[in-house]
């Protein structure tokens, strides 16, 4: 019988009818086919490397939370407001803010524990957790609910953008940014360096940021993946300065460009050229417009498809629960939109894989 790597069947999955088209699209060898990851190549989680071809039958999430502060909504659009503000327009209403959910699973481990075994049981092989230091990211909390789930989760590590950062980034030299995110990457361990962001226009803190992490990628090999605050803005200056620092860019995704509603795909397009991923990454009803926003993100997808850059599309929630809804809610509708069971398997499945997979230059941490 066949069964994800987290030990799901077959039968569990088609008790759940909306999960079933998974069983077609994610199952079977044809996944594996063609597929070859660089010799000692591993996927590294919090509590082990996986070989790439262990994270099977199932999707990968590239860019999820499952920690940070409950502040965190109030904080984002203040710095929305700041932004707002320079460009000399009113403010989002403090009633524009979502109330504080009281059964948030980021405040209660045991509930974020079912919240992954759920998305175990809808489709979601393991989770990319983007939570940074900042934002109020528990570390010991993403341990403990990871653990007890089951559920393999890959550490992200870095600082995310202005509005987010720790007071004293503003003090460091790109040396000493540098030298704290290679050791988050030992601590935690990390198994990519993201989400790095830019809020509005790079600043130059942002930039000491973004060259750090460069040079934290060429001592590790881990993969970077990024954070556009306004859609798209600094999309193509965010891979140049990777680039520059010597960052091939087919070990970047740059995140958030479903936000980029644009039906000529200038900048997806440019990136992909160049090589790097692109990150549809707040899919499943999650992202500006909810399900309108899903909407208009299709016909992108599938002119990235049609247009042969399959292989650079990674598509996830950028969520703090109900993680699998970018597998059981938006990916259905890339099949209605004439997506085949392949490409869907290529996009979920396979991209991911070959994304996150490095061959590490630093032994992994002993626990």
């Amino acid at each position: 019988m066949s069964r994800f790597s987290s030990g799901l069947s077959r039968r569990d999955l088609l008790q759940s009818a909306s999960a079933a088209w998974l069983v077609a699209a994610f199952s079977g060898p044809a996944s594996a086919e063609g597929l070859v990851f660089p010799k000692g190549a591993v996927i590294r989680t919090l509590f082990r490397d996986y070989s790439p071809e262990e994270i099977t039958g199932g999707a990968t999430l590239f860019h999820e939370h499952l920690s940070y502060g409950p502040d965190l909504l109030e904080r984002f659009f203040a710095g929305l407001n700041e932004v707002r503000r320079v460009e000399g327009l009113p403010p989002i209403p403090p009633e524009a803010v979502p109330p504080r959910d009281p059964l948030d699973p980021m405040r209660d481990v045991n509930r974020m524990a079912e919240e992954l075994r759920r998305a175990q049981r809808e489709g979601v092989a393991c989770i990319v957790d983007a939570s940074m230091e900042g934002m109020g990211m528990d570390l010991a909390f993403i341990r403990k609910a990871a653990r007890l789930s089951g559920l393999p989760i890959v550490k992200g590590a870095g600082f995310h953008s202005q509005p987010f950062y720790p007071e004293k980034l503003a003090k460091l030299s790109e040396e000493q940014i540098f030298q704290v995110i290679l050791q988050q990457a030992d601590q935690y361990p990390a198994g990519a360096l993201g989400e790095i962001g830019s809020w509005d226009e790079i600043n130059p803190t942002e930039r000491r940021v973004f060259r750090a992490v460069g040079k934290v990628h060429l001592a590790t090999n881990l993969p970077i993946f990024t954070h556009t605050g306004i859609p798209g803005k600094a999309a193509i200056e965010q891979l140049d300065l990777l680039e520059d620092a010597g960052v091939d860019p087919r070990r970047v995704a740059i995140g958030h460009l479903g936000n980029l509603v644009d039906p000529q795909l200038y900048v997806h397009k440019t990136l992909c050229r160049r090589g790097a991923y692109i990150g549809f990454d707040r899919q499943g009803g999650m992202g500006p417009g909810g399900d309108d926003g899903d909407k208009a993100v299709v016909p992108m997808i599938m002119g990235l498809i049609e247009s042969g850059f399959t292989d650079q599309i990674l598509v996830s929630g950028d969520a703090g629960r109900d993680y699998a809804r970018p597998v059981t809610k938006f990916v259905p509708m890339l099949k209605a939109a004439g997506a085949s069971d392949e490409v869907l398997r290529r996009i979920m499945v396979d991209n991911p894989r070959r994304f996150l997979a490095f061959v590490p230059k630093r032994p992994r941490p002993k626990a």
